[in-house]
């Protein structure tokens, strides 16, 4: 499953982001990691959260992103859900790149069993609709 926080720069998706993966915590019966492009928030996730600053591996296009994010779920059986920080920073995803990103997510999470949520700092609006009818909360 795939759940997008929609809404321009500035409006607290990464709070609400940070919220939620707090909360799943208490709920989880496997891993949870969260990507983000620094690890100023560090201090505000759980210590049972994997923390993973992807601007320290050299990724320069979606598929190298989506193959990155293939490596962790190879390497953890029991992970559950990756919450995505400035999904479009972090992936390196163009704007004409996002439904295929949405579709490779899809098929990444139905295969592995790993549900996907990605704060995306883009107005409703401007999305496309395979993004929208993702979309859990827009700011």
């Amino acid at each position: 499953m795939i759940q997008i926080i929609a809404g321009e720069k500035g409006k607290g998706k990464t709070k609400h982001l940070l919220e939620q993966v707090n909360k799943a915590v208490g709920t989880a019966n496997g891993n949870i990691v969260y990507l983000d492009k620094s690890t100023k928030h560090m201090y505000e996730l759980s210590n049972k959260v994997r923390l993973i600053n992807v601007s320290d591996f050299p990724i320069s296009n979606c598929d190298e992103f989506l193959g990155f994010l293939n490596g962790i779920i190879s390497q953890d059986h029991d992970l559950e859900a990756m919450y995505l920080d400035s999904f479009l920073t972090i992936s390196a995803v163009k704007e004409e790149e996002i439904p295929h990103a949405i579709e490779r997510l899809d098929v990444i999470s139905s295969a592995f069993h790993v549900n996907f949520v990605l704060s995306v700092s883009r107005d409703e609006a401007k999305l496309p609709e395979c993004a929208k009818a993702r979309i859990t909360l827009s700011l």
